[in-house]
C-alpha cells in the first residue's frame, strides 16, 4: 500500500504543477450580489430619468416629423398620421413671431447672464474673504430669493412695476425720473431683473462651494508673498473656480432659452408681452391655442437644439483656450 502525499495550495506536486481550484459557488454568488448593489441605488434614478426625460424628448422628436390629417369638416370622416419630413420645422421657422422670440431671448441672455454671474461672483468672493462677518447669515439671506417660486416672484415684481402702486416708481419720480418698466423697450429688462434677483443666490452658492475647496496653504503663501485681496482673487481664486463658472454659465444659457413663467405672468400687467414673446410661450401657444401639436413639437426641438449648440459652443471655446495655454 503506497502512501499519498498532499501538497499545500499553490505548491507543486511531485507529478507537476497543480492548477488552482475554482472558487466555490457561494463565493461567486456573493461577488455577483456585490456587483449589483450600485445598480440598486442607480436603478430608480435611471428609470425615472428615462420615463420623465428621455422618453418625452424622443416622443417630441417623433411628433415633429408627423402630421395628422383629418377628413371632413370636423374630422368626422376619419384621420390618418402621415410622415411630414421637415414640413413642421419649415412652418415653425416660417412664423415671424417665433423667430423674433429666439432673437429676443438671445439678446436677453447676452446681457442678463454676464450681469447675474458677475454679481454672484462678487458676492461669493466677499463672503469667502478673510474679513467677512456672519458669512452664514448673509449666504442664507442672498439665497432666500431662490426659494420664492417664479410665479410668486413675478406677481410681486409685477405690482412693483405698475405706476401708482410701485414705491420704486414713486422714489424715481421724486428725483425727476419716469421709467416705463412695462413699456415696449423696458419690459424685457424688467424680466431680466426678476431672473437676476432670483438666481444670484443660487449661482453664488455654487461658486462658494468651489471656493471652499481651495487649500488654505495657498492663501497663506499669497499673504507671505505680499499679495492683496484683489491679487489673491485674480491669481488664485478665479483660476481655481473656473469649473464652477463654466457650470453656472451653461446652466444660465439653458435657463435663458427656457424662459416662460415670468413673461407669462407679467403679460397680465402689460400689453407689450404677446403670446409668442419667448420660444417656450410660442410653442405653448401653438399647442394649446392653435391645437397644432406637431408644429409645437418642432418649435420645442428647435429650442433644445439651440440650447445644445450654444452650450457646447461655449464649452468648445473654453477648451480651446485651455489647449492654447
Amino acid at each position: 500500500m503506497t502512501a499519498t502525499t498532499r501538497s499545500a495550495p499553490g505548491e507543486e506536486s511531485p507529478d507537476g504543477p497543480r492548477t488552482a481550484t475554482a472558487a466555490p459557488p457561494r463565493r461567486r454568488s456573493r461577488a455577483r450580489s456585490r456587483a449589483l448593489v450600485p445598480w440598486g441605488f442607480v436603478g430608480p434614478f435611471l428609470a425615472l430619468f428615462t420615463l420623465c426625460f428621455v422618453l418625452p424628448i424622443l416622443y417630441a422628436v417623433y411628433q415633429s416629423f408627423i402630421q395628422i390629417r383629418r377628413y371632413g369638416l370636423f374630422g368626422e370622416e376619419g384621420r390618418e398620421t402621415v410622415f411630414a419630413g421637415l414640413d413642421n420645422y419649415t412652418r415653425a421657422l416660417g412664423q415671424e413671431t417665433f423667430v423674433d422670440s429666439i432673437g429676443r431671448v438671445l439678446l436677453f441672455g447676452a446681457v442678463q447672464v454676464p450681469v447675474m454671474l458677475g454679481l454672484a461672483l462678487v458676492l461669493a468672493l466677499l463672503l469667502e474673504s478673510a474679513s467677512a462677518r456672519w458669512p452664514g447669515f448673509f449666504r442664507a439671506l442672498y439665497f432666500m430669493p431662490y426659494g420664492v417660486p417664479g410665479v410668486v416672484a413675478s406677481l410681486l415684481w409685477g405690482f412693483l412695476y405698475v405706476p401708482g402702486l410701485s414705491p420704486i416708481l414713486d422714489v424715481a419720480g421724486l428725483v425727476g425720473l419716469e421709467p416705463d418698466l412695462l413699456g415696449p423697450s423696458g419690459v424685457l429688462w424688467s424680466i431680466a431683473n426678476i431672473i437676476t434677483w432670483m438666481f444670484i443666490g443660487y449661482n453664488m452658492l455654487i461658486l462658494v462651494a468651489q471656493l471652499k475647496t481651495i487649500p488654505g496653504e495657498l492663501y497663506e503663501s499669497a499673504r507671505i508673498d505680499g499679495a492683496g485681496p484683489l491679487q489673491t482673487a485674480w491669481n488664485i481664486q478665479l483660476p481655481l473656480i473656473r469649473p464652477a463658472l463654466v457650470l453656472t454659465t451653461i446652466f444660465s444659457i439653458i435657463g435663458t432659452l427656457q424662459l416662460f413663467a415670468e413673461p407669462q405672468i407679467l403679460a397680465a400687467f402689460t400689453v407689450n408681452i404677446d403670446s409668442a414673446y419667448t420660444p417656450n410661450m410660442a410653442a405653448y401657444n401653438s399647442a394649446f391655442t392653435d391645437n397644432d401639436y406637431n408644429v409645437a413639437a418642432a418649435q420645442s426641438v428647435v429650442v433644445a437644439l439651440t440650447a445644445f449648440v450654444l452650450s457646447f459652443g461655449f464649452l468648445w471655446l473654453v477648451n480651446r483656450k485651455d489647449r492654447r495655454r
